[in-house]
Formats: structure tokens, sequence, C-alpha cells
């Protein structure tokens, strides 16, 4: 399987939508001759739900509100609005449901989950860009949201959306695979390690050094895997595979433990209840069950339902 192909399965990825491109500063929604949706959010992102099912709810166009055109398919146009909060003191509670997506990308559709992602990285960019970098004065959002300029007339700085490449590396020792947790984390979580790419490095140097850091484990080599959107709040996840030859290892503060397990032990210890594995909708799940299929050839869930289905009742 190719690493496109293995891009597609991981959540959020593979949005289907036109986004416009180079046609944004000329297009004019009124002309489009299709239906417009528009997603309701918060300023902090977080996307409306329908009240009786999890599905994103659609909303009327607000003038009081600011808006990015996102992109059309199959004849509909897609947009995100919100408002800002007022002077005075925040927003008033928000009526229920705007769910955090973390929670939430579970319950939609593959489509539905990359437009709210998509929705939701926008608009915090777009919070966290309401003044300039370089002189402080304000922006003002352009060509239907995809660029902020600076209101300074002796700047106008343009600044466009971002996002932070961070690596995301299931490392094996011959047939055991490193899984760590930090001490935030939900008890008994599980993942492999990660860290953001720092400038003036490849990806394939960030995976050396951030396994060294957090880990004490030197790679000797690398592949990439896939790579998944992650909009909490702008992250752009790279997967890599990767080899070492020694097990030692010697925990950052980070870190609250780490271990190795073979196949055999990661199943038992998930059936056990002992470990909890990464989310399903993350990219740390799809790399530690390609690790799994890789060399047991089947799934990691099956592996683990055949296994409680075989513990006496």
């Amino acid at each position: 399987m190719s690493a496109s192909q293995r891009s597609l399965r991981n959540p959020f990825a593979g949005l289907p939508l036109v986004r416009f491109g180079e046609q944004r500063e000329q297009f004019d929604p009124s002309g489009f001759g299709g239906e417009l949706r528009i997603l309701n959010a918060l300023p902090d992102g977080r996307i409306q739900t329908q009240s009786e099912s999890p599905q994103l709810a659609w909303a009327d166009p607000s003038e009081a509100a600011d808006r990015v055109l996102l992109g059309h398919y199959q004849g509909i146009l897609y947009a995100v609005q919100w408002r800002q909060p007022q002077p005075q003191g925040p927003l008033p509670p928000a009526q229920p449901p705007y769910p955090d997506l973390r929670m939430h990308a579970q319950l939609l559709d593959d489509f539905e989950a990359g437009l709210a992602a998509y929705a939701r990285a926008m608009v915090i960019w777009h919070q966290r860009h309401r003044h300039c970098g370089l002189c402080g004065a304000s922006t003002t959002s352009e060509a239907h949201g995809h660029r902020r300029r600076c209101s300074n007339a002796d700047c106008a700085t343009e600044h466009f959306p971002r996002v932070d490449p961070a690596i995301i590396v299931a490392v094996s020792c011959g047939e055991r695979l490193l899984l760590a947790r930090q001490a935030s984390w939900p008890e008994r979580r599980y993942s492999v390690l990660a860290g953001f790419v720092e400038p003036g490095e490849s990806l394939e140097d960030c995976v050396v050094r951030e396994v060294f850091e957090e880990s004490g484990v030197v790679v000797r080599e690398c592949d990439y895997h896939s790579s998944q959107p992650w909009p909490f709040p702008s992250g752009l996840m790279l997967g890599f595979t990767a080899q070492t030859d020694r097990e030692d290892l010697t925990l950052d503060d980070e870190l609250e433990h780490a271990l190795w397990l073979d196949p055999e032990e990661l199943v038992a210890a998930i059936a056990a209840g002992r470990l909890r594995p990464p989310s399903g909708f993350s990219i740390s799940r799809r790399l530690v069950e390609d690790w799994y299929l890789e060399r047991r050839g089947q799934s990691l869930s099956a592996a683990v339902a055949a296994s409680r289905a075989a513990e006496p009742d």
C-alpha cells in the first residue's frame, strides 16, 4: 500500500472539497448556482452539531459574523461563520451542542469530520492572527477568509494560514514496539512518540532527535508512513516507522512511563485492560494497528476480541 493510500485511511484526511485556490480573489458566491451550506462555530473553533443527531448543523447566513469560504463539492458550497466576543465580556453560554471535535469526530462520517477539521483550523487561525505579527496593528480578512492583511498602510503585510508540522513515529526493536505515556493522559493510555519539527531540520532529523530526547533511543533508520490533519489547534501529523538496535530507555520529564511490547504482549495488555491504545481517530492508532498487521497478518482489534473471547467466564 502506498503512503497516499495509507493517508486516506486517516481521519480528517481525504476531504474531496474543491478549495478554489487562486480563484478565491475573483470568486463570487452569489453566482455559484448551487446550494450554500454554512457551519456555525465558536471563536475557540468548536463547530455546531444537530441537537437530535451527531451530524453537523447548517446555519443561516449572518451579516454580523466573520466567515470563511471553505470550498465546494457535488454542487454544494461550504463555509463557516462565527461571531466575535463582545468587548464588555465573553460570549454568552453557547447553546448546545458545540462539542469538542476530539470527542465527537468518531460520530461523524468521513466527509463531515474532514469538513469540521478544516473549519476548526481556519477559525482558530483567524482568531490568533487578528493583529499583525510585525507591527501589532489590526488585520482584516481577504480572499474569502484565506488571507489577512495588516491595516497599517506602512506595513500592509499579508498573512496566510499556516500549519505546524509534527512527526509521530512507531519505533521498533526487532519484534517489539515502543509505547509511552504522559502523566496528563487518561489512565493506562499509551501511544507512540511524537514531537514538533524545529526550524532547520528535515522530517527525518526530527524523528531521530525527538525519539532520542524523549526516550534515549537511537534510531537507526526511518521511513515515511502517512499524514493526518490535526486541527488542535493547527497541526499536521507526519507519521513514520523507525528501527533501533537497542531497547535501553532514558525518559525525559515529558514521559511518565514507556515500555517495549511484542505483538502477543500488546494484545494481552489491551485485552486485560492494562493498556489503552491511542484513540481511534488519531494517526497514532493507525501506526500501532499497521505495526501489528505487518507482523501477524490480522487486525489488532480482531486479535484483542479473540483474546477476550478465549478468557474463561
